[in-house]
């Protein structure tokens, strides 16, 4: 793969895990740089704590996450792709300054433009039930609320 964008020419699944898979690493802080040219100006971003608009504070907000995490390593488990949408599961694995590294499991729903940009991302994950399950007083006080009150 040559690292550069194609006009007109969504990501194979190919392409996908490997740059995806270049963003994340066990050994020094996350590094999104070479993904962005494939987001669109205006790429809508939303996960479960927010929603941000537009490509400068969509970078802005990976380079919080960067100097926040020690460490992120992300696992592809599965992409499935469409004409113009792409869906992929995964383990993040994080730690953050003086805690242990913590995995969080969720999905990504990528969809593109006519152009072959990443118009919209959705990352869907359950972070504080992700989190307090390494937390055994949390962890059982947080599973019998999602029970009684959403299951």
């Amino acid at each position: 793969m040559s690292g550069n964008f194609n006009e007109n020419k969504i990501l194979s699944v190919a392409e996908i895990k490997e740059l995806w898979s270049k963003t994340y690493s066990s050994e020094g802080k996350p590094d999104w740089s070479h993904i962005f040219p494939y987001y669109h100006e205006n790429i809508v971003f939303k996960d479960s704590i927010q929603r941000i608009e537009g490509i400068e504070k969509f970078q802005a907000m990976c380079k919080r996450l960067s100097k926040r995490c020690k460490s992120l390593e992300m696992h592809i488990y599965h992409i499935i792709k469409t004409d113009n949408l792409v869906m992929m599961d995964w383990k993040m694995t994080m730690s953050f300054r003086i805690f242990p590294k913590k995995p969080i499991f969720g999905a990504t729903r990528l969809t593109f433009d006519d152009s072959g940009k990443i118009i919209e991302q959705r990352d869907y994950y359950d972070l504080w039930g992700d989190i307090y399950d390494g937390i055994p007083i949390f962890r059982r006080v947080y599973r019998w609320f999602m029970r009684v009150f959403f299951g």
